[in-house]
């Protein structure tokens, strides 16, 4: 699938990001005990519920006003800084010059920078710090590193939630320097930080909520 990336497309990679955050909220809480007050699995599943309610059918018909809708939404679910971050995302999305009518991957790449530079500015936490950044940072840096080679928004999809998942993963034996965790210190080595996972599940899920089925061909 090498084509134009519409509304309807992200009405299912949201569709698909909140199927994969349903399918594993139990986990994201159990990490988030680790170090957290375990909710962040509830918290996400309150914050995929309202994006997919903006992208409902018969809602607004432009991508930048679902996408605006959605991050205010998702800022208005009580669960600390995480349903914070992930609204300042997508309004952050909502604003980029390419949002009105987005093209191909390199439209999509741009989108998601600009959320990633709406969140950039709303904390100083940086991949290294075990937060969500750990896989939000990388797997906007693999979108565009994709479109700019060319690859189709599928490809470039696959290649965000593979760096966003590996970047999850990496948080694992670092020491947590940002929220309630960073009072633990030396404790929080050995678990994978919650907000991280998360971002890792809903990359996930934005690939195969727009994964071509098997068998199909064409434009479509």
């Amino acid at each position: 699938m090498n084509r134009e990336i519409t509304k309807g497309d992200f009405g299912r990679m949201i569709a698909g990001a909140a199927a994969s955050i349903r399918l594993r909220h139990s986990l994201l809480s159990e990490l988030d005990s680790a170090a957290g007050d375990g909710d962040h699995g509830s918290t996400m599943l309150r914050a995929v519920d309202r994006l997919e309610k903006a992208f409902a059918p018969g809602g607004p018909e432009d991508l930048k006003t679902c996408l605006h809708d959605a991050g205010w939404s998702v800022m208005g679910v009580d669960g600390g800084a995480s349903s914070a971050l992930l609204g300042t995302f997508f309004c952050g999305m909502a604003d980029a010059p390419a949002c009105p009518a987005p093209g191909g991957a390199s439209d999509l790449a741009a989108i998601f920078e600009a959320g990633l530079a709406a969140v950039r500015k709303q904390t100083k936490a940086q991949p290294g710090d075990k937060t969500m950044m750990d896989a939000l940072a990388p797997a906007v840096a693999a979108l565009r590193a994709a479109a700019d080679t060319g690859k189709s928004v599928i490809e470039a999809l696959h290649d965000a939630a593979h760096a966003a998942q590996a970047g999850a993963e990496a948080t694992r034996p670092l020491t947590a320097r940002y929220g309630r965790a960073k009072f633990l210190g030396e404790k929080t080595r050995g678990h994978l930080d919650p907000g991280a996972a998360s971002t890792g599940l809903m990359f996930e899920g934005f690939y195969k909520g727009l994964e071509e089925p098997k068998g199909e061909s064409g434009n479509g």
